[in-house]
């Protein structure tokens, strides 16, 4: 099998239900190359939460649509950014210090910060999306999902994994210049087409950037700084953590945008 095939499965497989062909000579440094790709499973991601809205709308009140979209790509994911974020509040709101901290997110049980923070975010997310105009939907559905994904990577090349055990592994715990380059071409390609499809005139393309780009870079530097105080590195539960409050941030964005627009 070609290497980047490799990778691009290793990508989809790890973040999604979808089954996988077998790859008899995995190797778990094989992820740190996967990594690039793992915006570009966002794109996927936001493409079926997308057919699914569209699809919906056809028959279905808008929000009921939206409630199937935010279902499917839940089912698709199997949840795994939402268990880190629960795991992530948990551990940060539950413990005292560092160890206490990874301890709390290595159980599986769901706490009250867990509860909290994920019931908040989701809320956030329909509240938003449900805020913005159908016809931007579909091209921020799937920026959003790219660009969240983005961030999370870019919180794995500029901070250092903290668990190299329990359920978190494995992980890319290393990413090369090409890795984040080609990460940051699959996530921010759909965000300047956004931009593009919107036919954005040159002041409102700065509007544009200043309103969908400040929020999302202004939790990212929040969230890297609470890891890096806390837990002085980052683990696979605070990327998940780090994928669900950046996408919202994005769409809370989109609707400041549309109303400086």
């Amino acid at each position: 099998m070609p290497k980047q095939w490799k990778y691009w499965w290793l990508a989809l497989g790890f973040f999604t239900r979808i089954p996988m062909p077998t790859i008899a000579d995995f190797q778990e440094s094989d992820l740190n190359h996967a990594a690039r790709y793992f915006p570009l499973v966002g794109v996927l991601v936001g493409g079926v939460a997308v057919l699914v809205w569209w699809l919906s709308a056809l028959v279905l009140p808008h929000t009921v649509a939206l409630l199937l979209s935010m279902a499917a790509t839940l089912y698709l994911t199997g949840a795994f950014h939402e268990d880190g974020l629960a795991d992530s509040a948990d551990g940060l709101g539950g413990g005292l210090d560092r160890e206490r901290m990874l301890s709390i997110m290595q159980d599986s049980r769901l706490g009250s910060y867990g509860a909290v923070a994920l019931i908040g975010v989701l809320l956030l997310k329909f509240e938003s999306l449900s805020a913005i105009a159908p016809a931007h939907l579909c091209a921020v559905l799937v920026a959003g999902h790219a660009l969240s994904r983005l961030m999370a990577v870019a919180v794995m090349a500029t901070a250092r994994y903290v668990r190299f055990a329990g359920k978190a592994k494995p992980l890319a715990t290393s990413l090369s210049r090409a890795d984040m380059a080609w990460a940051g071409l699959f996530g921010g390609v759909p965000w300047l087409a956004a931009a593009v499809y919107f036919s954005l005139a040159s002041d409102m393309l700065l509007i544009w950037i200043m309103a969908t780009l400040l929020p999302v870079i202004l939790v990212w530097l929040w969230w890297r700084r609470l890891i890096l105080s806390n837990l002085q590195g980052y683990t696979g539960d605070t990327l998940g953590a780090c994928q669900q409050l950046t996408e919202v941030a994005f769409y809370i964005g989109v609707l400041i945008w549309e109303r400086l627009a």
